[in-house]
């Protein structure tokens, strides 16, 4: 069964992993400068200093919310001053799986333009956030001829680990993945926090099943960025921050696997009447940027999907959400939705992105084996007057 765990890719759950329950807004002045690199819990670093230390390093890790374009143009700039002191360097990609990667080193060969890549990527099947975001990056490599690597597992073989075990799976099924540590007590407290915002929190069963699928997504990265640097000097991943901080998922996996010191670094955006403090351990450094005015978020079930026979069924749904209000229940069916035929969680994300605020879009479900039309209301934006 193939899962979808939207929630470790928006920014409102990645908050829920980044900050404590306890941090508070504090006055302006003592805001990180917009610009500047900081150690969490402690001071102001020399650029030019923690550069030359993270050149030495084997494997850097670059934490982002992955619809955020300013921290997208951070790991751009970082990416770019990494390669100018060691050259010798590849790019881990969370955005793909494993079979992705003929077309990334076609992509890096000059090989394909963008639409082909796109397709021979199944960019949309895999991801499904707007490649615009990613193409600055992509460029770059091929500009420098930087190898790009696939670093994750599809949906289908992450589901198949979870629930056959990784003995069931042979190892070149598994692209030689092997299984992952077990989640610190700190990181298992922190999923269940999460997964509680979005199920039952008597789904015991369903949480254990949760962890064991972000310990797959977290080993399969980090095996993929271990391997990389028998080829490269340095391997620096593109990974969501989730995974990064407070040295859990994958830094707890890349130790595990013999990786010595990886680092992450974090985007931090930095409001202009208010911040949250940095909390110690965070991550190696945290790049101040300013808060900006974000762009309209895209639509939203609210709805955790997993592939089915006949198109997505509904596993969860959060209170209140869109789903919800307009009447969908968990164990649905989704065949259709306008009309167009869903195959896995991602053509469902990708159709409901691309609804107009204020609109109504017809989903075609099965419920009780009886198949039927629900309405979704999407709202309408909040208008405000300057």
């Amino acid at each position: 069964m193939r899962y979808s765990f939207p929630w470790l890719h928006t920014p409102a759950m990645l908050a829920c992993l980044s900050l404590t329950p306890a941090t508070l807004p504090v006055r302006a002045d003592t805001c990180p400068d917009p610009g500047q690199w900081y150690e969490p819990g402690g001071e102001h670093l020399d650029s030019a200093a923690l550069f030359a230390e993270l050149a030495g390093r084997d494997v850097v890790m670059l934490g982002e919310q992955h619809d955020r374009i300013d921290q997208h143009r951070w790991q751009l700039h970082v990416l770019a001053g990494l390669y100018a002191l060691r050259p010798d360097m590849a790019i881990g990609l969370e955005m793909l799986p494993r079979e992705a990667q003929p077309a990334l080193d076609a992509w890096v060969a000059g090989e394909l333009d963008e639409a082909n890549f796109l397709e021979a990527s199944d960019w949309y099947g895999a991801w499904g956030f707007d490649p615009e975001l990613y193409l600055p990056i992509l460029h770059f490599a091929r500009l420098q001829r930087v190898p790009v690597v696939a670093l994750n597992v599809t949906p289908d073989l992450r589901g198949r680990l979870v629930e056959e075990g990784w003995q069931a799976i042979p190892e070149a099924e598994r692209f030689g993945i092997s299984a992952p540590a077990e989640a610190s007590p700190d990181y298992r407290e922190r999923l269940t926090a999460i997964h509680a915002q979005h199920s039952n929190s008597d789904d015991n069963e369903g949480l254990e099943r949760f962890i064991a699928a972000q310990l797959v997504w977290d080993r399969a990265m980090a095996a993929g960025l271990a391997k990389a640097t028998g080829e490269a000097e340095l391997v620096v991943g593109l990974i969501g921050q989730g995974h990064l901080q407070y040295g859990h998922g994958v830094p707890h996996q890349l130790a595990d696997l013999g990786v010595e010191d990886p680092v992450a670094l974090l985007p931090w955006a930095v409001g202009a009447e208010e911040c949250e403090p940095l909390p110690a351990g965070l991550a190696r450094a945290v790049f101040a940027l300013s808060e900006v005015a974000e762009a309209e978020p895209a639509m939203q079930l609210g709805v955790l999907v997993a592939s089915h026979a006949d198109g997505v069924e509904i596993q969860g749904m959060l209170e209140d959400s869109v789903a919800e209000r307009s009447g969908l229940e968990e164990g649905d069916i989704i065949l259709r939705a306008a009309g167009e035929s869903l195959a896995q969680p991602a053509d469902l994300t990708r159709r409901v992105q691309r609804q107009p605020p204020g609109t109504l879009l017809p989903l075609e479900i099965v419920r009780s084996g009886e198949q039927r039309e629900v309405l979704v209301r999407f709202p309408a934006r909040t208008q405000t007057t300057p």
